[in-house]
C-alpha cells in the first residue's frame, strides 16, 4: 500500500523516461515524513529506475541521506546495495557513525574510513576527514588518527581550514597538545572555529595563562569572539582566579549575545558559575544561578561546589535538598563530592556519614577515591582518627598521598601521639609520590608542635640531604587588571619598600592588640624567637595583604590566591588585619576559602 501521494508508476515511465522517473520520485522524497514513506520510495525506485544511470545514483544518495538519520540499519542495507558508491555516500555512513551516541558505531566509522581505503576507489575526500577525526577524538584513538592525518596529507588537503580544526580537536582530545598546536602554527588560513579549538585546547590543559595569550593575538587579527570563544576565556579565568579579566568576558558576553542569550545558554552560565565561585565572588555566583532558566546537574554541582569551598556548609547543602526534592535532579559522583565537602569544611560528622551512605545505599553511586577521602578527612578532622584509619584499611582501593597526607595533618593538628604520626608519615614515604616536601613537612610540625625540636632539626636535615625543597609559598593579588605576584620574603616588587612599611604598621597595630606567634609554623629550630616571629611575618600571604591595603580603594574587598595551605598563625593575623583595619579579605589557598570580614571567618573548621 501506498501512502499519501505516491501512486505507483506507469509502465511507460519505467522503460522510456527514467531520468523523469527519478525526478519524480525526488520530489517525493523531498516530502517524505518518516521511514515507512521512505521504504515504499526506495522499492518504487527498484522496480523503475535504470541502475547505474546518474540520476539513479543520486535518488540513492538521497535515500541514503535519509535513512542514516532515521535507522542506520536501514542505510546499511541500502549502502550494500549500491554497486559503485561514490564518496559522497561513503561520507554520509562515515558521518552517521561518527556523529551516534554509540561508542560501537563510532568505532564502526573508523572501519568504514578501513574500507574505503581498501576499495580501488573512490578516496575519501576533504569532507571524510573531519567525520573519522571526530570519531578518532572521541576514542582516543591516537594511532588510527595519526594514520588519518598521514593519509589526508598524501592527498593534499594540508591546508583545508575544516580539516585542520578537525586535527587540532582530535590531538587536544587524545592529550597531545604540542601536535595540535604544531597544526595550528602551520595553518596557511585559519577560521573563528581555529583560534577557539586551540583556545580551548590549552584551557583544557591548564595552560590558562597561554590561552589567555592566544585570545590576546585572536583579537589582533580582527577576529570577533563568539561564545565559544568567551567560555574559554571565562574557563581559563577561572583557572588563574583572575576575577577582573572574568568580569569582562561576562560584560562582553550580556553587551554582544544579550541578556536571553546569556541567561538561557546552560554551558555558558556553568563557566560564569565557576569562575564567580573560584575567584571569591559567591554572591554573584547565587545571582546568576538563581537569574538562570535552565539548570544541569553542572550547574547544580558548581553552586554545592562553590557554597562548600567557601565555607557555607549549610548553603550547599540546602542546594543539594533543592536538586533532589524540588528539581528532581538526579545526583551523580561529582555532587557528592561537593556534598562531602561541604560536611568537611563545616564539621559536620553526622551529615557526612549520612550522605555517604545515601550516595551508596540510595543512589547506588559506588564511592571514589575523592568520596573516601572525604569522609576520611571529615573524621580525622573531628579527632575520630582511629575511625578514620579503619575506614582506609576497609576501602576497596589503595589509599593515595592525599588521604595519608590528610591523616597526618590531622594528627598534627590534634596532638595525636608522635608514633602514630610517624607510622602514618611512613606510609607516605613508602607510597607513590610520598617522597614530596609535604610529609616531611608536616611531621617537623608534629614534631614542633610536642617542642621536640632536635627531631624537627633532623627532619629538615634529612630534607637537606636528600635533595628535597619545601614547594615555595606564593600568593597571588589582583589590582586594576593587574595580577601580582609574592613569594615568601619576596623583596623583588617595585613596591617592597612601600610594602615592608605596611608590614611594619601591621606589626605595631597586632602587638597593640596582644597578638602572641604561633612559632610552630616557623622554618628552622635554631632560630631566636625574634627570626621566627620575622619568618612568619614574611609569609607570601601578608605580603600580599599588605600591598592590597596599600595600593587598593577603601570599601574594596582584598582577595588573595595561594597556591599553599594558609598555616594557623597567617589564618589568625588575617582575621586581626581585618578587624584592625576594617576590610574585607578573601583568602583562597589550596583547600578552601578563608572570608574575613570584621575579625570573623566564615570557614569554622580551621584549626
Amino acid at each position: 500500500m501506498v501512502l499519501g501521494v505516491i501512486q505507483s508508476p506507469p509502465p511507460q515511465i519505467v522503460t522510456s523516461k527514467p531520468a523523469s522517473h527519478c525526478n519524480l520520485l525526488l520530489q517525493h522524497l523531498n516530502e517524505c515524513k518518516d521511514m515507512s514513506q521512505l521504504k515504499q520510495i526506495h522499492a518504487l525506485s527498484l522496480r523503475s529506475t535504470l541502475p547505474n544511470h546518474p540520476t539513479t545514483l543520486f535518488l540513492y544518495s538521497r535515500i541514503l541521506h535519509f535513512s542514516s538519520l532515521h535507522d542506520l540499519n536501514y542505510a546499511y542495507r541500502v549502502f550494500d546495495h549500491i554497486d559503485n558508491p561514490n564518496s559522497f555516500m561513503w561520507n554520509i555512513l562515515i558521518r552517521a557513525c561518527a556523529q551516534s551516541q554509540s561508542v560501537h558505531l563510532k568505532r564502526e566509522a573508523i572501519l568504514l574510513y578501513n574500507t574505503m581505503l581498501q576499495r580501488s576507489s573512490p578516496f575519501p575526500d576533504n569532507h571524510t576527514f573531519p567525520f573519522v577525526l571526530k570519531a578518532c577524538a572521541y576514542l582516543f584513538a591516537l594511532f588510527e588518527g595519526k594514520q588519518a592525518h598521514a593519509h589526508l596529507l598524501k592527498l593534499g588537503f594540508q591546508s583545508d581550514v575544516y580539516i585542520n580544526n578537525s586535527l587540532i580537536h582530535f590531538y587536544a582530545s587524545c592529550g597531545s597538545l604540542e601536535s595540535a598546536k604544531n597544526v595550528f602554527d602551520k595553518m596557511p588560513q585559519r577560521s573563528l572555529v581555529s583560534w577557539n579549538a586551540m583556545i580551548d585546547a590549552f584551557v583544557l590543559f591548564g595552560e590558562f595563562e597561554t590561552a589567555l595569550q592566544l585570545f590576546v593575538q585572536f583579537q589582533q587579527q580582527f577576529f570577533e569572539p563568539d561564545g565559544y570563544t568567551i567560555q574559554s576565556v571565562i574557563n581559563a579565568c577561572a583557572g588563574l582566579c583572575a576575577l577582573s579579566l572574568g568580569m569582562w568576558a561576562h560584560a562582553f558576553l550580556l553587551r554582544n549575545c544579550g541578556v536571553s542569550v546569556a541567561r538561557d545558554h546552560v554551558l555558558v552560565n556553568n563557566s560564569l558559575l565557576d569562575m564567580y565561585c573560584k575567584c571569591g565572588s559567591l554572591d554573584i555566583a547565587t545571582q546568576i544561578f538563581e537569574g538562570m532558566q535552565k539548570h544541569d546537574v553542572t550547574s547544580w554541582n558548581s553552586m554545592i561546589l562553590g557554597f562548600a569551598m567557601h565555607g557555607k556548609g549549610e548553603l550547599a547543602l540546602e542546594c543539594f535538598e533543592r536538586m533532589i526534592r524540588i528539581s528532581r535532579f538526579v545526583p551523580n559522583s561529582i555532587t557528592f563530592v561537593g556534598v562531602l565537602s561541604a560536611c568537611n569544611h563545616r564539621y559536620m560528622v553526622t551529615e557526612g556519614r549520612k550522605y555517604f551512605d545515601m550516595m551508596v545505599n540510595e543512589y547506588k553511586i559506588e564511592p571514589q577515591l575523592e568520596h573516601y577521602g572525604c569522609l576520611v578527612d571529615i573524621l580525622a578532622r573531628a579527632g575520630l582518627i582511629d575511625e578514620a584509619l579503619e575506614l582506609v584499611s576497609s576501602m576497596p582501593m589503595k589509599p593515595d598521598v592525599v588521604i595519608w597526607r590528610s591523616l597526618l595533618d590531622s594528627c598534627c593538628k590534634r596532638n595525636a601521639s608522635v608514633e602514630l604520626s610517624e607510622n602514618i608519615a611512613r606510609q607516605i614515604l613508602e607510597s607513590e609520590q610520598g617522597d614530596s616536601s609535604g610529609v616531611y613537612v608536616l611531621l617537623s610540625r608534629v614534631y614542633a608542635s610536642a617542642s621536640r625540636w632536635n627531631d624537627v632539626g633532623l627532619v629538615r636535615k634529612l630534607m637537606t640531604n636528600n635533595g628535597i625543597l619545601k614547594e615555595p609559598g606564593c600568593s597571588l593579588i589582583e589590582v586594576d587588571g593587574v595580577t601580582h605576584e609574592f613569594f615568601a620574603g619576596d623583596t623583588s616588587h617595585p613596591q617592597t619598600k612601600e610594602i615592608y612599611q605596611v608590614l611594619n604598621v601591621i606589626e605595631e597595630r597586632l602587638d597593640s592588640t596582644g597578638y602572641k606567634p604561633d612559632y610552630s609554623q616557623a622554618p628552622m629550630v635554631d632560630e631566636l624567637n625574634t627570626s621566627k616571629r620575622d619568618s612568619l611575618r614574611l609569609h607570601s600571604e601578608r605580603l600580599a595583604i599588605a600591598f592590597g591595603l596599600l595600593n587598593l580603594k577603601p570599601g574594596m574587598p582584598i582577595r588573595i590566591f595561594k597556591n599553599l595551605r594558609v598555616c594557623d598563625d597567617c589564618h589568625k593575623v588575617t582575621g586581626l588585619i581585618s578587624e584592625i583595619f576594617n576590610v574585607e579579605i578573601i583568602v583562597r589557598d589550596r583547600v578552601r576559602f578563608h572570608h574575613f570580614k570584621d575579625g570573623s571567618c566564615s570557614c569554622m573548621d580551621y584549626w
